[in-house]
């Protein structure tokens, strides 16, 4: 003997129950909503109207004056990482490489695919900087020394 189980048409009765206990306590779930999100529910829920721009000029800015020519520097962040930066915006122009504890000494690691980095130097900056990989830092080989080498090697500063 086989049964044949099929789906009934329509919404299950548990669902329907469901639904009518939400709709006939709906104002309670929404002081609710409004008492825990301090208002934010009702808010949310609202339809938001933009403000029409009659009568303004709106100008956006941007790409009609002449960006300033970089200035580079090299610097250490707090956090170990050796960037060369814009002195004008602050901004990070590229990442060099890191200083990493090993065994105890703090040594530079340029960031390379050797030394397992996923974006490396470009070629010329791994030449310029083949000999200062690995270089240990002590108290009297301090990470603004490390940055006026690596500095003086790339041509900046």
């Amino acid at each position: 003997m086989v049964e044949i189980i099929s789906k009934r048409d329509g919404p299950r009765r548990e669902d329907v129950q469901v639904k009518r206990l939400i709709e006939q306590n709906r104002s309670t779930i929404v002081k609710l909503a409004d008492q825990i999100s301090g208002g934010g529910y009702s808010a949310s829920r609202k339809p938001r109207q933009e403000p029409k721009a009659e009568g303004l000029i709106i100008h956006v800015g941007g790409g009609s004056a002449p960006a300033a020519e970089a200035m580079p520097s090299i610097h250490v962040t707090l956090n170990g990482r050796v960037i060369s930066k814009d002195q004008n915006t602050g901004r990070q122009l590229h990442h060099i490489g890191d200083i990493r504890n090993r065994d105890g000494d703090h040594v530079f690691v340029m960031a390379t695919k050797q030394n397992g980095f996923f974006s490396p130097v470009d070629a010329t900056v791994a030449e310029a900087l083949a000999g200062m990989d690995g270089s240990r830092l002590t108290a009297a080989y301090t990470e603004e020394q490390l940055a006026a080498d690596i500095g003086a090697k790339l041509g900046i500063d």
